[in-house]
């Protein structure tokens, strides 16, 4: 996972469920301390359909009925605003058909313990397993969130890079810091999906874990799950990913694409056909990207008069300045370059996209490079689901020479 930032944009859930055979639930809550006010709870009701609802509560206590397809994970929270951030008093958990009690001897709603849930208690196994990693990330998370909220209130201000730089800088020492971290919980998460490979927090763990997957293993993980879970929410958007993944992967015909490059002018990938084409998604803000970009340079000093050609795939769609600003500070103007081609009113409505150049090779994930052969198939996968940059850099040896 090191140095890949997931594209949450391109995460959210379709939910595909069956809308037949829903069955009832009652969810009874008792949060002794909790004042009487409003309280929320949302969840994914049946196709395509996202239920929030809300109650008064009366002395900490309160009750939620609705009817469900599946399993699904559901959020409790107070504040709205603030549980859109995932801050304030908040909690979530999986419910299902039946009768379920959620109590808690505080008003705190993560201290609250759900019963009457297989699923939840699935989910709990896995808590308990990620715990010792959890214990030493959370002040390391703290501390970024924290630095965070600092380094935006100071480009909301518009301060200079200068003034910005230390906090910077201090960013990115944490986010190496935690890395470790993200990969010990990743080995943790792929031994529980090992072991339930039926579970619907497996399926939901897959589901977000897909993207960063050797496509084989990937498939095999599928492969391993009952109909029943392949046809849930998340199994229908797994095969989803794992498709898009193998257009994305050596084998594949490269798709073809045409778009207006940052100078105006007309590009179509048909145009390099009889060059070997390395393409890069990346984006102004993603770090990784950014410090990846001098080894680019080396390469592309290298090669490009062998018959070699970079075409850079900016995911800066809301942000043409920043994207056009990074190319310049880079020096990566040396070679080509375009944005993807999102669309984010179509991403909300769960609409069609054609023009998104991330969806056609399953890009979910930056830094990814697709190495294309001459005759327009993929030969490489390089992040995101694929090797890393030490089997990139030993291929493009291979064709061209030492």
């Amino acid at each position: 996972m090191k140095y890949n930032w997931i594209l949450f944009s391109c995460l959210l859930p379709a939910l595909q469920v069956s809308a037949q055979n829903s069955q009832p639930f009652t969810l009874k809550g008792d949060i002794k301390g909790l004042p009487d006010r409003y309280i929320y709870f949302g969840y994914a009701e049946s196709a395509n359909k996202f239920r929030e609802d809300s109650v008064m509560t009366r002395g900490g206590r309160f009750t939620f009925t609705g009817e469900l397809s599946q399993p699904t994970q559901a959020r409790l929270y107070v504040d709205k605003v603030k549980a859109m951030y995932g801050e304030g008093n908040v909690t979530s958990f999986f419910i299902e058909p039946g009768d379920l009690q959620l109590k808690s001897a505080t008003a705190k709603l993560k201290d609250a313990r759900l019963t009457g849930s297989k699923v939840q208690l699935e989910q709990e196994a896995l808590d308990a397993m990620r715990a010792p990693v959890m214990k030493k990330l959370q002040p390391l998370s703290e501390a970024y969130g924290k630095l965070n909220k600092e380094y935006s209130t100071g480009l909301r201000a518009k301060k200079t890079e200068a003034a910005l730089k230390p906090l910077k800088d201090k960013l990115e020492k944490l986010k190496d810091q935690m890395e470790p971290h993200y990969e010990a919980m990743e080995k943790i998460d792929k031994a529980f999906i090992d072991k339930y490979p039926n579970s619907y927090v497996s399926a939901q763990i897959l589901r977000y874990r897909i993207s960063s997957m050797p496509l084989k293993e990937g498939e095999a993980c599928y492969a391993r799950m009952s109909q029943e879970m392949q046809q849930s929410a998340d199994g229908l958007e797994i095969k989803k990913e794992l498709d898009g993944l193998r257009a994305g992967s050596p084998g594949s015909v490269a798709r073809t694409f045409t778009k207006t490059d940052i100078d105006g002018k007309t590009l179509s990938l048909s145009d390099f056909k009889g060059k070997y084409v390395l393409i890069d998604f990346w984006a102004s803000w993603c770090g990784p990207c950014r410090k990846g970009n001098p080894h680019l340079k080396e390469l592309y000093g290298k090669y490009k008069d062998k018959g070699f050609e970079i075409i850079g795939i900016s995911d800066d769609d809301s942000n043409h300045d920043a994207w056009k600003k990074a190319v310049t500070q880079d020096g990566i103007g040396i070679w080509k370059h375009v944005l993807r081609g999102l669309d984010w009113e179509k991403r909300k409505n769960n609409l069609p996209n054609p023009e998104d150049i991330s969806d056609d090779y399953g890009i979910h994930s930056l830094p990814t490079k697709i190495l294309i052969d001459p005759q327009g198939m993929i030969i490489g996968r390089y992040g995101g689901g694929g090797e890393d940059d030490d089997a990139m850099n030993k291929k493009l040896r291979e064709i061209f020479g030492a």
